[in-house]
Order: structure tokens, then C-alpha cells, then sequence
């Protein structure tokens, strides 16, 4: 779980989750860890990547293959499983083209 103030993550004390940075507290929901794993990867895949791009790293090396701009945010990912390599997905700076290199 992160904070939803400044993004970092959020430690267990007592019952409560709080988060180390700006003191961020809420109680812990014992429902969490009851999800079905369809339930959790169906709820993962909502999970919107690139939702606040002020935040995200930004690779200069990297230039967009739809309008040739150098910059774009990245991310990793697991999508496939554990035991092979991360995706990193980037998003343009300028035009927002998304794009995914496999390693």
C-alpha cells in the first residue's frame, strides 16, 4: 500500500498502516488479504501506470518512435512470471505515445 499524500510506501504499526514520510495513518483492512488471486489480478490491471507523471523518472535516451522526441517516463513491470525479466514501459514527454521494451 503507499500513501496517497506523497506516494511513499506505508508500514504496518499495531493496526494501523502509516506512512514514515508525512505521517500519513489509516487503520489496516483485514478484507485485503482475503482477495481471490483473479480478484487481485483483476484489480491490478486497473491500476492506472502512468497517472501522475510528475512523479515518474524520466530517460533521456530514450526517443519516441512516433514523433521522434527524446525524453519519456518509465516504469517496470512484472508481466509475466517471476522467474523471467521485467517489462519497462515508457510514455513520451511530449506527444504521451506509450510504448514497452522486453528485456
Amino acid at each position: 500500500m503507499f500513501c496517497p499524500n506523497c506516494k511513499s510506501l506505508l508500514r504496518p504499526d499495531g493496526e494501523e498502516l502509516v506512512c514514515n514520510r508525512c505521517d500519513y495513518r489509516r487503520p489496516i483492512d483485514p478484507t485485503v488479504g482475503s482477495m481471490s488471486r483473479n480478484e487481485l489480478e483483476d484489480d491490478l490491471r486497473e491500476v492506472p501506470v502512468f497517472s501522475d507523471l510528475d512523479t515518474m523518472p524520466i530517460d533521456e535516451s530514450q526517443f519516441c518512435p512516433k514523433c521522434n522526441n527524446q525524453g519519456a517516463y518509465w516504469h517496470l513491470r512484472q508481466t509475466r512470471s517471476a522467474d523471467e525479466a521485467t517489462t519497462r514501459f515508457y510514455r513520451c514527454t511530449k506527444c504521451k505515445h506509450s510504448w514497452r521494451e522486453y528485456s
